[in-house]
């Protein structure tokens, strides 16, 4: 089946999902993660020589990849904030415009 797939890592879970449409595919996106960064809740990690704050934790990541197009998708971080980035082995973290969340950042990037 062509379309898109959606690929969500939380931990070592991995989900995969298939969608026909973009649309689609970015609401289901935007809906789980959402859900999972109502519920992230991590604690400072101190480890001797380094110190990782909740917004350095990847708690959750969606990765939306399709027809002829670069991988992208949402990290939900451990503070719960979200961040778009793209690629798939070099990521790239795309910068959100005033009052633009990050899934609205990730349509923008997958419209242009």
């Amino acid at each position: 089946m062509a379309g898109y797939k959606l690929q969500i890592r939380i931990g070592a879970r991995v989900e995969n999902e298939r969608f026909k449409g973009l649309d689609e595919a970015l609401e289901v996106l935007e809906r789980r993660g959402r859900e999972l960064a109502a519920t992230a809740d991590r604690h400072v990690i101190d480890v001797r020589t380094r110190r990782f704050e909740p917004v350095q934790q990847v708690v959750g990541r969606l990765e939306l990849s399709g027809p002829g197009r670069a991988r992208a998708g949402i990290d939900v971080r451990g503070d719960g904030s979200s961040e778009c980035f793209t690629g798939r082995v070099r990521r790239s973290l795309v910068e959100s415009r005033d009052g633009e969340s990050a899934y609205d950042t990730l349509r923008r990037t997958l419209s242009l």
